[in-house]
């Protein structure tokens, strides 16, 4: 045996527990994200610049990565999910590829473009919600006026921590369209009227866009009724009409109304999520960090962190999209709620 038995296992390639017992088996969730907000007002201008300066050539994706302060290598929104913000402006187009991450947009300005996935021409408007699910071929163009711009949500940073990731390149710039444009959008819009001459391929939900136009409708028909929940207030979840269960396989997304001076309950869960304002303004506290939110910014609530709602306005309501990693911790047994008071 050496003089330092720690050096001779160690170049066996062994290590022993006693020393790493407390870091590997903490007592409660530990992340290195922490509560933040990004200001869309702030870093439009910026969007502008880059999609004037630089070609396509130059950057094939315009985005504009919202990164933690803490998860900057490599770098992620909260632990498992990435937000960004993308812009396409007239007459440009992106190529088409595809990956093992599953994607959506959600659709914050602009009229007059469409993604193509697997085949199928799905147009964008404001507030509409677009999946891109994993290993589907996607393209965008852009044949309107002005710019648009929306927010990417992916969960590459799960998909990446277990060694899962592929990406591939189209041979062909764009995708030649198979089907009618819109067409998963008028076969399943009907809520509860699935189509059964159809039959379920693969995880992910075949709806191809949440119409923001529907969500409206939603939202009216509830009125104020119902108390709603009183941690997320009128909170509903875009489905999976196969499964009734989330869109994708590994993020639940959802969108919420807040009433008129709403103040929610503290509340906390083993989930991290992104939040994006889609209208009103508002005060999420995280931690005891008060995040100021206004139209279009977004903002962090890491896992097993304590946040709570306000909505300042007294006169209108304020609408919250947000989507979190909670049906990949459904699916392992790992998602967990934090029943006790908070003050």
């Amino acid at each position: 045996m050496t003089a330092d038995p720690y050096e001779a296992i160690d170049a066996l390639g062994a290590a022993p527990l006693w020393r790493y017992y407390g870091n590997l088996f903490p007592p409660e969730p530990v992340t290195a994200a922490v509560p933040f907000l990004w200001r869309y007002d702030a870093l439009r201008p910026y969007m502008l610049h880059f999609a004037e300066a630089l070609s396509l050539q130059e950057a094939e994706r315009r985005v504009l990565m919202l990164v933690n302060p803490g998860l900057k290598e490599p770098p992620a929104t909260v632990d498992n999910l990435y937000a960004g913000i993308q812009i396409i402006l007239p007459g440009e187009t992106a190529q088409a590829h595809r990956h093992s991450a599953n994607a959506f947009r959600f659709i914050i300005e602009g009229e007059g473009a469409y993604t193509t996935v697997n085949g199928e021409r799905v147009h964008m408007h404001p507030g509409d919600f677009l999946l891109t699910p994993g290993w589907h071929w996607h393209d965008h163009s852009h044949e309107g006026q002005g710019p648009m711009m929306w927010l990417d949500g992916l969960d590459y940073p799960l998909v990446n921590k277990m060694e899962a990731a592929f990406f591939e390149l189209l041979g062909e710039r764009l995708q030649t369209p198979t089907v009618p444009d819109d067409q998963s959008q008028r076969l399943f819009i009907h809520g509860r009227l699935t189509p059964r001459w159809l039959h379920r391929i693969g995880a992910a939900s075949p709806i191809g866009n949440y119409p923001w136009a529907e969500t409206e409708k939603a939202f009216e028909a509830i009125g104020d009724s119902v108390p709603g929940s009183p941690v997320d207030g009128i909170v509903l979840e875009y489905t999976n009409p196969w499964t009734g269960g989330p869109v994708m396989p590994t993020m639940s997304c959802r969108i919420s109304r807040l009433r008129p001076g709403f103040s929610g309950q503290p509340f906390r869960h083993t989930a991290s999520t992104i939040f994006h304002v889609v209208r009103g303004h508002g005060i999420t506290r995280v931690n005891g960090v008060d995040l100021h939110w206004g139209p279009h910014d977004v903002f962090a609530v890491p896992g097993w962190s304590v946040y709570r709602h306000e909505n300042l306005a007294t006169d209108e309501d304020a609408v919250l999209f947000h989507y979190s990693d909670e049906p990949a911790q459904q699916a392992l047994g790992l998602y967990r709620v934090d029943d006790r008071p908070f003050r």
